[in-house]
């Protein structure tokens, strides 16, 4: 069934899975055209500037969609507690609990990396610098939030590539299942109780 592309923003999810799979390098303006089933008029009609806005496009988009469902939730929670354990779910969903590669630690790990520099040290800052001041506020002491809150991210990451090198998704929830242990046990340990709604 041909997709339907209106407008630029319905290109954008669609670019973001074409350059999961292939990579900034290995996107080429032929994999883009057949992925959209757009024509060359059209994509540059949205994305002037070619393949490397498409690309900050993309990026733009994702960051979107963690400021929305991961940072803000860390943020508003009713209780730190619960505002992790909803990192934990909105992350495994988004990342199809280990079956989707995030697209950001692609480009990060690229030639590509000093072109979108800014946007791959935002989103990994952002998310770790969130998550830290929500372990603050359940308790745990500054530096140690910080530490644990970078080894978290960093777990994340490395639980994809795994699962992706050994085309194994448990592998990325069983880190999951202990990097979550691991931030309410940090909690507990500094005075904060466990959330009664989280296992």
């Amino acid at each position: 069934m041909p997709r339907t592309v209106a407008e630029r923003q319905d290109v954008i999810p669609i670019l973001a899975e074409i350059f999961r799979r292939y990579g900034y390098e290995g996107t080429s303006l032929s994999r883009i055209t057949e992925g959209t089933g757009l024509g060359k008029g059209s994509l540059y009609h949205f994305f002037p500037g070619g393949k490397e806005e498409m690309a900050a496009a993309v990026l733009a988009h994702i960051d979107d969609w963690f400021q929305g469902n991961v940072y803000a939730p860390l943020r508003q929670a009713p209780s730190p507690q619960a505002g992790i354990a909803a990192m934990f779910d909105e992350v495994s969903r988004y990342f199809l609990s280990g079956r989707k590669v995030c697209l950001v630690g692609v480009f990060a790990l690229g030639h590509e990396r000093d072109r979108f520099a800014q946007a791959i040290s935002s989103y990994f800052r952002d998310w770790a610098g969130t998550l830290a001041a929500t372990l603050q506020s359940g308790g745990v002491p500054a530096a140690p939030a910080r530490d644990l809150a970078e080894d978290i991210v960093g777990g994340i990451q490395g639980g994809l590539v795994l699962a992706r090198a050994w085309s194994d998704p448990q592998v990325y929830g069983r880190t999951i299942r202990g990097l979550r242990e691991r931030a309410l046990a940090a909690m507990a340990a500094h005075g904060g109780e466990r959330d009664p709604a989280t296992p």
